[in-house]
């Protein structure tokens, strides 16, 4: 479970760089891969963030990648790659910004 949850695009583009760095790292559990995605802010909309996230991933060095497929991918999932560790992250990415159209005003 992530702490950060349904935070949004405006607010993780508003946060402080290292409180983003954190968000961002709960999704892959690389902080190369998400300082590289908070120095990028602030992202246009979500499908800007994700193609950020793909293309930064595999610019990661083996061992980097590696080490968030140890972090990331659960043992009841076969494919160890790096397909499965970007589908994982995109999931952890959207959880981690929320719906798209945000929560409703209370």
């Amino acid at each position: 479970m992530l702490m950060h949850q349904g935070i949004g695009l405006d607010r993780f583009n508003e946060m402080s760089r290292r409180r983003a760095v954190h968000a961002l790292y709960e999704c892959c559990s690389n902080v190369t891969w998400a300082a590289k995605l908070t120095e990028a802010r602030p992202y246009a909309d979500r499908d800007a963030l994700m193609t950020k996230a793909n293309v930064e991933l595999p610019a990661l060095s083996q061992q980097d990648i590696d080490r968030a497929l140890e972090a990331v991918v659960h043992e009841q999932v076969s494919e160890r790659s790096l397909s499965e560790l970007a589908r994982i992250t995109r999931e952890r990415i959207a959880e981690m910004l929320g719906p798209i159209e945000g929560y409703p005003e209370y």
